[in-house]
């Protein structure tokens, strides 16, 4: 069993130490959805955000299904393009949203969820194969810094979905 250490107080300083945790956690693990669920409650328990959560992607029916989280009852299916989900799934980047209720298109899981943020996950080939979503129930409170070290949280995530798939 796995004990993650994290000490700053500092955002940044944090990602810093918990990384490189997540990364020994999922280091030998080749089920991409046991890294997924570890991922979740790792990320959850140190920021202690909202929702953290992922949706992967089901090509028959263009859609993201409902994967790994920690919080409260989410939505189950997300169309390709519809709420901040989709949209990170459709442009392939990531979608920072200071303020959900502002966002155009925005899917309101919970009443609760003030902000958020979506990191797309690609395989090996570049393709989409999830996303990464984040939700809090303070208004701003992802920004460059969350949107920088998912993005290095994410290609570890890839690199583990490649073990998977060899």
């Amino acid at each position: 069993m796995h004990t993650v250490n994290v000490t700053a107080a500092d955002k940044a300083e944090r990602y810093r130490e918990v990384l490189p945790q997540i990364e020994c956690v999922i280091a030998d693990e080749t089920d991409l959805v046991a890294n997924l669920a570890n991922t979740a409650a790792v990320l959850k328990a140190t920021f202690g955000w909202f929702w953290v959560g992922f949706y992967l992607i089901d090509r028959r029916r263009n859609e993201l299904v409902l994967g790994p989280f920690q919080g409260p009852l989410a939505c189950t299916r997300i169309g390709f393009g519809k709420g901040v989900c989709g949209q990170a799934w459709e442009r392939g980047e990531t979608v920072v949203v200071e303020d959900v209720n502002r966002h155009p298109g925005h899917i309101a899981c919970s009443s609760l969820s003030q902000s958020e943020i979506v990191v797309p996950l690609f395989d090996a080939d570049g393709q989409c194969f999830g996303v990464l979503d984040i939700d809090d129930d303070k208004l701003a409170q992802f920004d460059d810094t969350d949107a920088a070290y998912l993005a290095q949280l994410a290609r570890m995530l890839t690199q583990a979905h490649a073990r998977q798939a060899v």
